[in-house]
């Protein structure tokens, strides 16, 4: 079986699991560049708890956790079976990290809105890894690199977030047509780090000055980058099937490793 590439989706607004536009037509030709996985492992910004858990319920459910968006939104379901077993795998190859077997979360909208364009018969088990809020930037880079394994097993990891992610800045309005300076910088500094394989640097994202201030206000959208980075293998090409940016402050960055 080959080695599964990796791959980081910036998701952004709920809304495009219902749209057409630039970005959910890659996500969608994502879906027909990768191999076919046995299974997805995805950690999104939107399970981020004060602990490491894994999805291990046969069928997770659809959750909608927003509001403010269309009816149709919330009627949108990603029936994906689970993976028990590639939970439990999780849990040991994470060891002696505890870790919970859950059985009531799900999948948010971090997963289901970008994988209904990326695998949209949903046919393919997903399991969901919490983001441990309790956990330093190196923590999460260290899961990374113990899950790597799971890549020679015919398992897509995913991360899903935005290196970019301010909606304090968002134009809700629709009236941004490019994004902020500061963005537009951020976003090419993470890229041109990644180009260069500079973990380090991705880690320590707090010390990339004013610039990552306003692109990560919060971690959660950034940090399911990082057990991305942990898998990654040496002298892998690194690309981006999607680009640009969404209402000035949200960075659609897609990466794919491998």
């Amino acid at each position: 079986m080959p080695t599964m590439p990796a791959l980081f989706l910036g998701h952004g607004n709920p809304v495009f699991a219902l749209a057409d536009n630039a970005f959910t037509r890659g996500w969608s030709a994502i879906g027909l560049a990768l191999p076919r996985p046995s299974a997805i492992l995805c950690v999104s910004a939107h399970w981020y708890i004060g602990e490491t858990a894994v999805t291990a319920m046969a069928q997770p459910r659809t959750i909608h956790d927003f509001g403010g968006f269309p009816r149709e939104l919330f009627e949108c379901r990603y029936p994906a079976p689970g993976d028990p077993a590639l939970a439990e795998r999780v849990r040991a190859l994470l060891e002696p990290v505890p870790v919970r077997l859950d059985q009531e979360w799900g999948l948010d909208h971090g997963t289901w809105a970008p994988l209904c364009k990326v695998y949209p018969q949903a046919d393919i088990p997903v399991v969901q890894l919490s983001i441990d809020a309790t956990g330093p930037p190196s923590f999460h880079y260290e899961v990374g690199q113990r899950l790597s394994l799971l890549r020679d097993e015919g398992v897509l990891l995913v991360g899903s977030g935005n290196v970019v992610h301010n909606l304090r800045r968002y134009a809700w309005d629709g009236s941004m047509s490019g994004p902020y300076d500061w963005a537009l910088r951020f976003d090419t500094r993470v890229r041109e780090l990644l180009q260069a394989g500079d973990d380090a640097a991705l880690v320590e994202y707090e010390a990339l000055g004013p610039d990552g201030w306003l692109a990560i206000p919060t971690p959660d959208h950034y940090l399911p980058l990082l057990p991305l980075l942990g898998a990654r293998r040496a002298d892998e090409p690194v690309t981006f099937p999607v680009e640009g940016f969404d209402g000035g402050s949200m960075s659609m960055l897609a990466v794919r490793l491998g």
